[in-house]
C-alpha cells in the first residue's frame, strides 16, 4: 500500500512522505508481447526526429508477486482473460508524461506483469522507443488517424485541447480487439500511486463508464447560454441528475459501449457543435461526455482522479491536493510538471511526478 500525507496548504511547500510496502518491490521481467499492428500503419507519415528529440533511460525489471493470477496460456495474447487493460496515447508533446505514467504503473502494480497497455498513435516510430524504455512491456500500438475526427473539432479555450489523438478516446471500442471487454483509460500527465488493479475492479453496475464525479461543481458552466435557453438541448439533462467528471480517469466497459453506439453518439453532439448557429459548448472532448454520459455514470472513489494539478487551462497556476486519500495524481490544466521543472519553476506537487520521469540519458 502506498500512502502520501499532507502537511501544508497551498501557500506553503508540500511535505509529502511516501511508503511503499514491499509486496510492491521489483521482479524480474516476464517475456513481452510485440504489436502485431505496426505494419498497417507504417504508410502512414513517420516522425523521424523524436529519437533525436527523446531518450529515455530503460526502466527497471518489474514482475509478479507470487499470489498473482497466473496466465492461462503459455503465450499470453490480448485476449488473455487474466490481464489488466490500460489505454493511453503517445504523441511527441506528452510523450515524456505517458512513459512517466506507465512507469508509475508498473512500479506499484502487485500484478505488472498482468497489465497490458493499448498505446493510441498518430505517428509512427513511437514502438520502438516504448520497447527501448521498457524492454518486457506487454502492448500493443495502435494507429489513430487524425482525418476521422478533424472535421469534427471546435476550437477550444487552449491549442492543446484540439488535437485529434484527444479525442481517439471516443473510439477504443473501434480500435481495441472486441476480445477486450473493459478497458482503463488514463491521460497522459497523471502517475498512478496504487495498485491499478484495484481500479480495475470497480463494479459498473449496469452503467457503461465509471469515472470520479464532482456534483459540487456548477455544472452549467460547461455549456454556453445559448445551450441552456434551447429546450432541445437542455432537455437532454431534464431526467437526469447530471455531475461534473473527468474524462482523464475512466473505467470502460466495452461491450456495452460496442452495443449501444456511444461512439456514434459523441459525434452526433460534435456535430450538432459545427452546425449549430451558436456554439453549445467551449470545452474541447469534455462536453460530449457530459452530454451523453453525465447522471450515468458509475462513481468511482476521488481517490482515482486528483486532478487539477495543472491549474487552469490559461494560466496553469500552483494547486493543492484535494481533502482526502490519493491514488491518482493528475495535472489535468495547462501547467505540465516536466515543463515547470524544466524552467526552474515548478510547484511543490511537481515533485511527487518526477520520481517516475525516465527522461534522459543513464549516468
Amino acid at each position: 500500500m502506498l500512502w502520501i500525507m499532507r502537511f501544508s496548504g497551498f501557500f506553503s511547500a508540500a511535505m509529502v512522505m511516501i511508503v511503499l510496502s514491499p509486496s510492491l518491490q521489483s521482479f524480474h521481467p516476464a517475456e513481452a508481447i510485440r504489436s502485431s499492428q505496426v505494419d498497417s500503419y507504417l504508410r502512414f507519415p513517420t516522425s523521424p526526429n523524436l529519437f533525436d528529440k527523446f531518450s529515455f533511460r530503460r526502466a527497471p525489471a518489474f514482475r509478479n508477486a507470487g499470489e498473482c493470477r497466473p496466465s492461462k496460456s503459455d503465450k499470453p495474447s490480448v485476449c488473455d482473460p487474466s490481464l489488466v487493460h490500460v489505454a493511453i496515447t503517445l504523441d511527441g508533446e506528452y510523450l515524456r508524461g505517458s512513459i512517466a505514467a506507465v512507469h508509475s504503473i508498473l512500479q506499484h502494480s502487485k500484478c505488472p506483469e498482468s497489465v497490458f497497455f493499448h498505446f493510441l498513435v498518430s505517428e509512427t516510430n513511437l514502438e520502438t522507443l516504448v520497447r527501448s524504455t521498457f524492454p518486457e512491456l506487454k502492448f500493443k500500438v495502435y494507429f489513430f488517424d487524425p482525418e476521422r475526427v478533424r472535421s469534427l473539432i471546435s476550437s477550444s479555450v487552449r491549442q492543446a485541447l484540439e488535437q485529434p489523438l484527444n479525442y481517439a478516446r471516443n473510439y477504443l471500442g473501434d480500435l481495441l480487439e472486441n476480445c477486450v471487454t473493459r478497458v482503463i483509460y488514463l491521460d497522459s500527465d497523471l502517475v498512478v500511486v496504487d495498485d491499478i488493479s484495484k481500479l480495475w475492479s470497480t463494479s459498473l453496475g449496469k452503467k457503461t463508464i465509471g469515472a470520479p464525479e464532482y456534483c459540487h461543481a456548477n455544472f452549467t458552466k460547461y455549456f454556453t447560454e445559448h445551450f441552456w435557453a434551447d429546450p432541445r438541448y437542455a432537455g437532454v439533462f431534464s431526467s437526469r441528475s447530471p455531475c461534473y467528471f473527468n474524462t482523464g480517469v475512466m473505467v470502460i466497459d466495452l461491450d456495452k459501449w460496442r452495443r449501444f453506439g456511444y461512439t456514434r453518439r459523441i459525434e452526433q453532439w460534435m456535430e450538432t457543435q459545427k452546425t449549430s448557429l451558436s456554439r453549445i459548448y467551449e470545452l474541447g472532448s469534455l462536453p460530449p461526455y457530459l452530454l451523453v454520459f453525465a447522471g450515468h455514470v458509475a462513481p468511482i472513489e476521488h481517490r482515482w482522479n486528483q486532478h487539477g494539478l495543472g491549474g487552469d487551462n490559461v494560466r496553469g497556476s500552483c494547486r493543492d491536493l484535494h481533502a482526502g486519500p490519493v491514488s491518482l495524481l493528475h495535472w489535468s490544466g495547462s501547467g505540465k510538471p516536466w515543463l515547470r521543472l524544466d524552467s526552474k519553476q515548478p510547484c511543490p506537487l511537481d515533485s511527487l511526478w518526477a520520481p517516475f520521469d525516465l527522461y534522459g540519458q543513464s549516468t
